[in-house]
């Protein structure tokens, strides 16, 4: 008996609905959390690798700001650089973009 792979199509439909789900349970904890209790944990964590603790330095690669921990050396982007750095590159970089666009 043979089981057959996914397909690409069938892949990325499920990732995309992971991804909505969880941006859907992100919305829910959020809003739980009273605007103080925002603020604490934003300045509780800004500029800290999410990965060690250790703080971020923002550096400029390729014209654009991203945050580097030189402990664990993590590289961190925020919403939108990763488009800009990929620019006009296609396939696997559009491919994985397009399961987390919210349209």
């Amino acid at each position: 008996m043979t089981v057959a792979k996914p397909s690409q199509t069938e892949e990325e439909y499920f990732a995309r609905l992971e991804a909505e789900k969880l941006k859907k349970q992100a919305a829910k904890k959020k809003e739980a959390l009273s605007q103080a209790e925002q603020e604490k944990l934003k300045k509780l964590h800004w500029m800290r690798c999410p990965k060690c603790g250790m703080e971020l330095h923002s550096m400029v690669y390729k014209g654009i700001v991203i945050d580097k921990c030189f402990h664990c050396h993590g590289i961190f982007l925020d919403d939108g650089e990763l488009e800009k750095i990929a620019g006009g590159e296609g396939g696997f970089v559009n491919a994985v973009l397009g399961l987390f666009k919210t349209s």
